[in-house]
């Protein structure tokens, strides 16, 4: 493995120079082919329309913009220059893109278009560092620019064509392992930002060996759907470069996916949980407006080839171990159903999973979940039909990948073993290494652990410690055979099935701003959103009953009823909203009233800190109602 990546590019290029790198829609949708010598080529080009701008090592160089064909161009290109990029979508606000373009002192940026420049231009007063922007979308007539030198993408390109590209080269041989590839800010809603500083090594570390957990080469195409600033995207994209695998770019929509698979025809796919479970919603869907016969055939061959596939995980040993238990007799329990199911199963397949296949574009090998974690019900499903998902786990912070489920030996309800080259470990709360079996949080040390947050040495040394472990952060435990499995979070922040990540303390202090609301606590870690636990201020709610003429026998009554939860509704999305600065996916989709009130030592700590790990177990069922 090259020691960086723009040295993969140009040693993979070197090898296959005509094979596909990229296929990518034009102006009509239509798929376009960049083959790995044209990338090169490219990147190159852009690299030195770059140099002459000024980018020299170690700059910082925003990149607000969505997956695109240009995105990986201008990564590379700022790479080969030494300099680092500092990414987000856009999705991002203009504040949050004054705040990581100003931290990190970025004198250029590159734009997706117009209305990315229109958030620049809003704030551009506050940008102190920031004199020139490069737009990928050629169109800007019209355009407010504000005080800043602007360049088309296609000009900078243009202007590489002709220069010396030699000189890119020795800028390219003079890269070093731990250069700084980009810094990628984490969420920033319980503070500020925090700039995780990831390198060649980092990102190199994990490409080398993919081999040990996939097979993947240069007749592989992966969809690219996630958003390619996120860490988890961004590896699979150097993935793709370091396999000589082709990158086909498409949408999270469950339209323009699978018309795009049929198209296509991936073999490989990285997303998070909610895709996979978008497309299992579709196809329940589906066969239910068809009922009668065909729904009743769909059901039993699901139920099949769930049974069948429970059966073969025991044959082959491929059942998580927490207990001590016999693998011998696992596989004697299981041999029978094994063999008596295969020909239903055989027939389900020929039935009715072919079509499922056939809308994944007819060549599917595997899916990678990662972000959050992978439903049960929908690993069962998938694995029903004969369709193989393969669940990961890692942080921003990680590069992303700390573990991955082998393709030759995937353990359903795990993430797997430790990627090649990482230790993990389970410590207690007395800092007690966990043997299997035992709850703790998740230390991790590995190439792929991050340099540090962007100026803030003080953040780095709270979450990696003096012999290199991260604290990740997240409630783990671990199998006799040395398979990890995420059970929950230390920490506050929650993941959603989407892979968005929100601190849930700036939702609840913002909600205990109505007089109505004394206590709220954000749940949806692994889930399609946001829901709230709230207690309500008895004496407030009351008296707005005493006031409006409600009557009632009981307070339960009151805090319970249909006019106490449209007002606690009201209040709710009345503060948080995108007018207050909440994005759609902090929103609160639904809540439920406790009626009682948290009691110290059982949901709150000393501190009066809400235990968030109790009170998943203690409110479980009244958790689940948000999501039922």
């Amino acid at each position: 493995m090259e020691s960086t990546i723009p040295k993969l590019l140009r040693k993979i290029t070197s090898d296959y120079p005509t094979l596909p790198a990229q296929m990518h829609k034009d102006a009509t949708a239509t798929f376009q082919t960049t083959i790995f010598a044209e990338l090169n080529t490219q990147v190159k080009q852009f690299s030195s329309g770059l140099k002459t701008l000024g980018v020299k090592r170690q700059d910082r160089v925003g990149l607000i913009a969505d997956n695109r064909q240009e995105w990986l161009v201008a990564d590379l290109a700022i790479q080969s220059l030494g300099a680092a990029d500092v990414p987000r979508g856009c999705d991002a606000t203009a504040e949050e893109i004054l705040y990581i373009l100003d931290f990190s002192q970025c004198t250029l940026a590159i734009l997706e278009n117009a209305a990315q420049l229109a958030k620049v231009v809003s704030v551009a007063k506050k940008l102190k560092s920031l004199k020139k922007l490069i737009i990928f979308d050629s169109d800007m007539t019209g355009v407010e620019t504000g005080p800043f030198e602007i360049h088309s993408y296609q000009s900078i390109l243009e202007s590489g064509r002709d220069a010396d590209l030699k000189l890119i080269d020795e800028e390219i041989d003079r890269g070093n392992p731990d250069d700084t590839v980009t810094i990628i800010y984490t969420s920033g809603t319980t503070g500020e930002p925090k700039g995780v500083m990831l390198t060649h090594r980092n990102f190199l570390h994990q490409v080398g060996h993919v081999p040990d957990f996939i097979s993947v080469g240069p007749e592989d195409r992966w969809l690219s759907v996630l958003p390619v600033w996120h860490s988890f995207e961004r590896l699979m994209q150097y993935v793709a470069l370091g396999t000589a695998s082709t990158l086909c770019y498409s949408k999270p929509i469950g339209s323009v996916l699978l018309a795009d698979m049929q198209l296509v025809k991936p073999t490989w796919m990285a997303s998070v949980p909610r895709i996979w479970e978008s497309v299992r919603d579709s196809i329940y869907r589906k066969v239910k407006a068809e009922g009668g016969i065909k729904k009743a055939l769909f059901l039993f061959f699901v139920a099949v080839g769930a049974a069948w596939g429970s059966s073969m995980q025991m044959v082959k040993g491929r059942v998580a171990r927490y207990r001590k238990r016999s693998r011998l007799l696992d596989a004697l329990v299981g041999i029978i159903p094994y063999i008596l199911l295969w020909p239903l199963k055989a027939l389900g397949s020929v039935l009715v999973f072919k079509a499922i296949k056939t809308k994944l574009g007819g060549h599917f090998v595997a899916g990678i979940s990662g972000g959050a974690g992978l439903p049960a019900h929908v690993d069962r499903f998938f694995q029903a039909a004969g369709i193989l998902l393969l669940e990961g786990y890692g942080l921003t912070e990680s590069a992303p990948v700390l573990s991955l489920r082998p393709q030759n030996r995937p353990v359903p309800g795990t993430i797997g073993p430790a990627f090649t080259g990482t230790e993990l470990k389970i410590l207690s709360e007395d800092a007690r290494e966990l043997g299997p079996g035992e709850v703790g949080v998740l230390y991790a040390r590995g190439p792929q652990v991050m340099k540090g947050y962007y100026r803030k040495p003080e953040l780095t040394a709270q979450v990696i410690d003096e012999e290199g472990f991260l604290n990740t952060g997240d409630l783990s435990m671990m199998t006799y055979d040395r398979e990890f499995k995420i059970v929950g979070r230390a920490k506050d922040t929650i993941v959603l099935l989407g892979g968005e990540n929100v601190e849930p303390a700036p939702i609840e202090e913002k909600l205990k701003l109505s007089p109505y609301i004394s206590l709220a606590v954000v749940v949806g870690q692994d889930r399609e959103y946001l829901g709230a636990l709230i207690q309500v201020d008895q004496d407030n709610l009351r008296s707005w009953a005493h006031q409006n003429n409600l009557s009632y026998t009981e307070d339960a009554e009151l805090f319970s009823g249909a006019q106490a939860h449209n007002l606690i509704a009201s209040e709710i999305s009345s503060i948080i909203n995108k007018s207050t600065g909440f994005k759609l996916f902090e929103r609160i989709v639904n809540f439920t009233v406790l009626p009682e009130v948290f009691e110290l030592g059982r949901e709150l700590s000393g501190k009066q800190e809400v235990k968030r790990h109790v009170i998943d177990k203690l409110y479980a069922k009244e958790i689940q109602s948000l999501y039922s």
